[in-house]
């Protein structure tokens, strides 16, 4: 056993200072950014070009009809795992489908041989529609998980693979070293999340970032932060700390293309939000918490935001606002332009 005495900060632990700017209008800032990533199928100048957002693949928020309503605006989706090949293939191979939808939407899967199964069986049906992979299990240091990435690096090297969770340095090393193309950030941060509470096991979200992206830039990748945004403002301070993309799971549950039923309270209206490693979650797609584990998040009731559309404009505003503080033209300079002053 030891003690890091060194500080580890969270968003609320500190504020972006304002700065002199050019800007004149929030009209001026640049909403979307270029990505090159380390694995792709064409020579294109840039792979990826969109709002730098992901919808996380939690029920109610990685829905096919969130994933359609965010790539009309360029923001991408990381589907639930829990769809059928059926479902994914439909979704994909559609007739008439958007041309966008190929660019702003990943399949997920697991580390188990079915999701692999899984995968091939959609890959195989709607080939080159389905440009990205997100590899998703709840601990990345987990050895079993490293082998798998580099197992499916190996079989699709032209795939675009985000993969994760992890916290540390050391965590982006062994992924990246496996093949991914980014990381996912993030363990006992999100809202409906216990793990911290239930095993003590967690990481400061800000400070997590940090370290992250310091890391991931020496292969020229990117990170996803994924989870502790509670208010748009930690959004901004996630791009500052150094996200390639902010992924969103509270902040996107509850409205209308959730897909989540009505449940109706003291005369309002409610939809359930819970984590994936939820009672509520292992029950609906596994039967119940198996005897060796147990549960890691928990169930709320938010009430019901309506169109996802209205939510958007106000986060995608907020955006804007900060980059007129600091002088930043486009997200891309959020932290090249930011200073973190600790409460």
């Amino acid at each position: 056993m030891r003690i890091e005495d060194e500080v580890k900060l969270d968003y609320s632990d500190v504020l972006i200072r304002p700065k002199r700017s050019t800007l004149g209008s929030r009209k001026q800032v640049r909403m979307e950014r270029k990505f090159e990533f380390r694995h792709y199928d064409n020579n294109e100048e840039y792979h990826y070009q969109g709002i730098p957002i992901m919808a996380s693949n939690m029920d109610g928020v990685g829905t096919f009809e969130m994933a359609d309503t965010l790539g009309e605006k360029g923001i991408f989706t990381c589907l639930v795992k829990t769809y059928s090949v059926g479902e994914l293939v439909g979704y994909f191979d559609e007739a008439n489908a958007p041309s966008w939808r190929c660019q702003y939407v990943a399949m997920s899967i697991g580390v188990k041989e079915e999701d692999e199964i899984k995968f091939r069986n959609v890959y195989e049906q709607v080939g080159n529609k389905l440009k990205y992979v997100c590899i998703d299990v709840a601990n990345g240091y987990s050895q079993r998980f490293i082998e798998y990435v580099k197992h499916f690096r190996q079989n699709y090297p032209d795939l675009v693979i985000i993969a994760g969770n992890v916290v540390t340095s050391e965590g982006v090393k062994q992924i990246m070293d496996s093949g991914a193309d980014g990381v996912k950030v993030g363990i006992g941060s999100g809202g409906v999340c216990d793990t911290t509470e239930t095993t003590g096991i967690g990481y400061p979200q800000l400070a997590a970032v940090i370290d992250c992206s310091i890391e991931v830039k020496k292969y020229g990748g990117f990170i996803v932060s994924d989870g502790g945004v509670k208010i748009t403002g930690d959004i901004s301070k996630a791009f500052a700390a150094g996200s390639g993309f902010v992924m969103l799971g509270s902040l996107l549950a509850a409205h209308k293309e959730s897909m989540a039923p009505i449940i109706r309270k003291e005369n309002r209206n409610y939809r359930e939000l819970y984590g994936m490693s939820s009672t509520q979650a292992m029950t609906k797609h596994y039967g119940g918490v198996a005897d060796y584990r147990t549960s890691e998040g928990k169930s709320i009731l938010v009430e019901d935001r309506g169109p996802v559309k209205y939510t958007l404009n106000k986060m995608l505003g907020a955006l804007r606002s900060t980059c007129t503080y600091i002088n930043a033209k486009n997200i891309g300079e959020i932290h090249k332009n930011s200073r973190f002053i600790i409460l």
